[in-house]
């Protein structure tokens, strides 16, 4: 992985195959997300995650928690395939898991990984069966599992019996602090008791997932400095919007930097008829403005002040962004490095040209007062002016000419 100036050393973990992609290890932090549709329908669980894969989602998980819903995955799967849309599925289990996946195998057989929730794969003296009953299938069909421990619905047999250990102590722990301990200790007893089943440490990751920022960073640091497992970054129950995002930036994006995380998971809560994947948007856009991945190329541009014409420079920045969304699986297919490329788009002279002249192409709108022409730099060098009603279009054009002439073919067996 490239190193990152001011960024800590990747922690050591241990790699897990899930599909075509590597969770841990030397391998890049991977991207998933989640569906929210009833699995059971085929077909809109089909067309979200299809949507999911294509916005640049690696890993896709489906909730899996009743019969028609397992029977639905194989069914799921196929299409996915005859779409030419190969995302690995993850299926996520709770409370029946040791029944759909004994009773139907066909999605045990189509689910590339398993999560399982310690918390709720069973009470009492049914716990460490059916828990064994869901890494003996594991083991059978040589997938991975997630042991995916949830602040929301940890063991709390195992809560009260460290509460009361905690007590017995001259100085005993806050709750909160006993709180982050049973979310690890439940964790790593699971990854232990999976291994004496018989499953490969390289075919566990762990998460601890919680909702506030400050005890997702400290429950993580604790962790990875007791375990080599591959690790799943994510707070749970982020939030709706801008809260969420920053919650998620805020914890994650300071995990990453203390080199811990091997695949991350943005978990915001759509607005009302808002797009999903936002979700995975936003997880690409945290690692690659950290410097850590590139997906897309990245445009800058500035906040607008007194001195810019804002909505002429507001419409292009937002236009060249969907553009390249747009049409980065056309490049990503021809031309090699397409994601490394910069772009800058600023409101006037007072920063616009520096900016632009930093970037692979950069375009310097007129501000209020200024003559109405917009140099545009193309890798340093002022290169043309553009003026008029159809500039958006005509630096569209430069984008794609530049991409064209400045990239590699792919080869066609690469394509």
């Amino acid at each position: 992985m490239t190193h990152i100036p001011g960024a800590a050393q990747r922690r050591a973990s241990i790699g897990v195959r899930v599909g075509p992609y590597q969770i841990g290890g030397d391998a890049p932090v991977v991207v998933q997300s989640m569906t929210n549709t009833d699995t059971a329908d085929v077909d809109s669980t089909t067309a979200q995650v299809k949507a999911l894969a294509e916005a640049g989602s690696e890993l896709v998980r489906l909730t899996v928690n009743t019969a028609e819903a397992a029977e639905a995955v194989p069914h799921i799967r196929d299409r996915l395939d005859a779409l030419g849309c190969a995302v690995p599925l993850i299926g996520d289990f709770h409370y029946n898991g040791h029944t759909l996946l004994t009773d139907t195998p066909a999605c045990a057989e189509a689910l590339a990984k398993y999560r399982i929730n310690p918390g709720n794969v069973g009470f009492r003296e049914k716990r460490d069966r059916q828990f064994q009953t869901m890494i003996e299938v594991a083991i059978k069909y040589d997938r991975p599992v997630r042991i995916g421990v949830n602040w929301g619905s940890l063991d709390q047999d195992l809560l009260a019996g460290m509460m009361d250990e905690n007590a017995k102590l001259p100085e005993p722990k806050d709750a909160q602090a006993m709180m982050r301990e049973a979310l690890i200790e439940s964790a790593l007893r699971s990854a232990a008791m999976a291994e004496e089943i018989g499953l490969g440490a390289n075919r566990i990751v762990i998460s601890c997932k919680v909702s506030q920022v400050q005890d997702l960073i400290a429950v993580y640091g604790d962790l990875a400095d007791r375990c080599k497992y591959a690790l799943h970054l994510g707070l749970t129950e982020a939030g709706m919007g801008s809260k969420g995002i920053v919650a998620s930036t805020a914890a994650i994006g300071t995990l990453l930097q203390q080199g811990i995380g091997d695949t991350i998971r943005i978990s915001l809560t759509p607005e009302p008829g808002g797009d999903r994947t936002r979700e995975v948007i936003v997880a690409q856009e945290i690692l690659q403005t950290m410097g850590f991945r590139a997906f897309v190329p990245m445009v800058t541009a500035c906040p607008g002040c007194g001195r810019t014409t804002s909505t002429v420079f507001q419409g292009l920045a937002d236009k060249i962004q969907t553009y390249v969304r747009e049409k980065m699986p056309e490049w990503e297919s021809h031309y090699e490095g397409v994601e490394n490329m910069q772009l800058a788009v600023m409101g006037c002279i007072v920063n616009g040209p520096g900016e632009s002249k930093h970037a692979n192409i950069g375009i310097s709108l007129p501000g209020t007062g200024e003559a109405p022409a917009a140099p545009v730099f193309i890798d340093g060098e002022k290169k043309m002016t553009l003026r008029g009603d159809g500039i958006a279009e005509e630096f569209h054009q430069i984008v794609d000419d530049y991409v064209a002439s400045t990239y590699p073919k792919r080869s066609a067996e690469a394509r």
